[in-house]
């Protein structure tokens, strides 16, 4: 079965104040709700920094998602379909690797590799993150990087866990 990796990040209240934490739980649930994909599996929360670094921004709360598609396929779709989630919770885009108050990324869509238009598959840069790949080794470390052909276990061994902590 093909399952779809979902990274889900925020270091911002939520439009109505809610922490990070709790904006990313509910973003969660709202995946759940997607037509046409169902919540497979949730990893655990980690409260990581801001990559790149940035003293005035607050850590990041990041976990993964496994969602599980009930028909077909259309990543386009589905990528429009998270950004207007992430409208939802308030998201705005002032500038690259602004703070935020919710980020849903696309990892991965199974085997599939594609390079354009977005989404670019797998996630360009998911394989050098540890705030992506600690959460995915919660939910599925045996996930294979369709480029690389490493597991997602392999990948955060050769990146290192620092600056990655789960959430109590």
């Amino acid at each position: 079965m093909k399952l779809i990796v979902i990274a889900i990040g925020a270091n911002l209240p939520g439009p109505d104040g809610a922490p990070a934490l709790e904006t990313c739980r509910r973003a969660a649930a709202a995946l759940d709700r997607l037509p046409g994909y169902r919540l497979a599996a949730l990893s655990r929360w980690f409260a990581t920094a801001p990559v790149p670094p940035s003293p005035s921004s607050p850590d990041y709360v990041n976990g993964v998602a496994l969602l599980r598609p009930e028909g077909g396929e259309d990543v386009a779709a589905l990528l429009a379909a998270l950004q207007a989630v992430e409208n939802a919770f308030g998201r705005v885009r002032p500038y690259p690797n602004a703070p935020r108050t919710l980020d849903l990324d696309i990892i991965g869509v199974g085997a599939m590799v594609r390079d354009a238009p977005d989404p670019i598959l797998p996630h360009p840069r998911a394989h050098e993150r540890a705030f992506v790949l600690a959460p995915l080794c919660d939910v599925a470390p045996g996930w294979v990087h369709p480029w690389l052909g490493a597991t997602a276990a392999e990948l955060l061994a050769r990146v290192g866990a620092a600056g990655t902590r789960p959430i109590a």
